[in-house]
């Protein structure tokens, strides 16, 4: 099977969603790719508990994508294998009465991850310019100041937002947390068989809802958007990576391939040394211990 090259999906220039391709022509089988998988699996988890020793750097997983592209199953198969102290996974939703007596990016701050943990964001602070694009007159629930109809949602509100998600995600990089942000790339056709699916196999029935087909029709304002929210927050210090999602187990091993490689890059992680005055007395330590 091909080598996964984190360069290949990474947003470095301005990029048209209608160009990039959903689906991977890499000829591998579902089981050579579960393989592929398993074998990062095993090297993140080992270096998940390098980092919670380490004890220096967080970790932030935003997963973006439109409904069925496959983040729950992600989460599932990717991170299965972590220690279950060292990851967090935050589904965000339609804010609460508490969170929407807060700034919008309140809700996102508590939840980031402790030095030597991963959070995983399934759905993020994009939403907040991504949904929020589509139903503007979400925003009105947030009460703020100056925005008191639709027509108060001018463009310069949206360039505002994006320059402060911007500044959030410098901010806490700047403090010790990693951010890497996956767009899950999704066909509109894989999508419709994913919902159909959800309707004719009684055991996936609770997944379906009838809100799934009203979003499905604003997919091209969907699309307009996420390119925009790419193209302008994609960092050095925050980078987007566009996976092609209609190959779920394709997409779950690209994801963990990309988070691997990125780690590596962080070479001060390892495990604190002892002190020298331990060190020195580790004989002494062993024989007390065997006494015993």
């Amino acid at each position: 099977m091909k080598s996964i090259d984190p360069k290949d999906f990474k947003v470095t220039d301005k990029i048209k969603l209608a160009k990039i391709p959903t689906l991977l022509n890499i000829e591998a089988s579902d089981d050579e790719k579960e393989e592929k998988l398993d074998k990062v699996q095993a090297k993140l988890s080992d270096l998940q508990d390098v980092m919670y020793s380490h004890n220096k750097y967080g970790v932030l997983i935003c997963l973006q994508g439109m409904d069925t592209s496959g983040k729950d199953s992600l989460i599932r198969e990717v991170f299965k294998e972590f220690n279950p102290r060292g990851v967090v996974v935050h589904s965000f939703k339609t804010p609460n009465s508490t969170e929407l007596e807060h700034d919008y990016l309140w809700r996102h701050y508590i939840a980031l991850p402790e030095k030597g943990k991963f959070a995983i964001f399934n759905r993020t602070h994009y939403e907040n310019v991504l949904v929020t694009r589509v139903h503007p007159e979400y925003v009105l629930a947030e009460n703020l100041p100056e925005i008191n109809s639709v027509e108060d949602i001018t463009p310069k509100f949206w360039k505002k937002r994006i320059k402060q998600i911007n500044n959030f995600e410098k901010h806490i990089t700047e403090n010790g947390t990693i951010v890497m942000k996956f767009f899950m790339h999704l066909s509109k056709e894989e999508q419709g068989e994913r919902l159909l699916r959800r309707l004719e196999e009684e055991k996936h029935h609770w997944k379906f809802s009838p809100g799934d087909l009203k979003e499905r029709e604003h997919w091209d304002e969907y699309q307009k958007y996420y390119e925009e929210a790419i193209n302008k927050t994609s960092t050095d210090y925050a980078p987007w990576y566009i996976i092609p999602a209609d190959d779920k187990e394709m997409a779950r091993y690209i994801v963990a391939k990309i988070i691997w490689e990125e780690m590596q890059k962080y070479t001060d992680i390892k495990e604190p040394e002892l002190d020298d005055k331990i060190k020195a007395n580790l004989e002494m330590y062993k024989k007390e211990l065997s006494r015993n």
